[in-house]
């Protein structure tokens, strides 16, 4: 069964990808013609049109070929206290 989806962003300058809480900074793709996927149950995917980059200020900076699709995602971390996953505050 495949998810419906809810578009959250067409650009072809610069999507935001992810922001952190605690510095500001952010984990943007700059580049022609992305396009980002937000699907109904939360998940996102990304697909980088002509090409492009990922960068974030603490980070180096990737290439991305045109066409690449790849899902975008929140890392998460054991917090032992609470017993429970708790997504990884920037």
């Amino acid at each position: 069964m495949s998810k419906s989806k809810k578009l959250v962003a067409k650009h072809t300058d610069r999507i935001v990808l992810a922001e952190g809480e605690v510095t500001g900074h952010a984990h943007r793709f700059s580049g022609g013609g992305a396009l980002l996927e937000e699907y109904d149950d939360g998940s996102k995917v990304l697909e980088s049109g002509g090409g492009g980059k990922l960068t974030h200020e603490e980070h180096n900076t990737l290439e991305i070929a045109p066409g690449t699709r790849f899902d975008v995602f929140v890392d998460q971390e054991m917090d032992h206290a609470e017993e429970a996953a708790r997504d990884v505050a920037d």
